[in-house]
């Protein structure tokens, strides 16, 4: 990772509480995967439709927050079983920083 003391950029908001780490990239991405093709698949569930084309009511899919580098977060974020491969899946769709109350 590459080190920061400003980070400037869009900041989407994701104000949902409790998003556990298997939600931000399912367990089953891994066995397949490296770290560096996980960013397609983070937030999956949410992400995409059942037929795999865009959900546009996901806050990263919508036009104004394309390309978001800081993800605004409800408490307890990134809760669950710990998956370090959730900050790569993170890192892998641009997410630089996570603000959220509980982290």
């Amino acid at each position: 990772m590459t080190s920061f003391t400003v980070l400037e950029g869009i900041a989407a908001p994701l104000m949902r509480e409790n998003v556990d780490t298997d939600t931000v990239i399912r367990i089953e991405r891994l066995v397949s995967l490296e770290k560096v093709d996980l960013g397609h698949w983070a937030f999956e569930t949410l992400r995409y439709r059942k037929d795999g084309s865009d959900n546009p009511d996901f806050v990263l899919n919508q036009p104004r927050y394309k390309g978001a580098r800081i993800l605004l977060a409800g408490r307890n974020f990134g809760c669950g079983s710990s998956r370090e491969f959730a900050v790569h899946a993170l890192r892998g769709m641009g997410i630089r920083c996570v603000i959220a109350p509980s982290f």
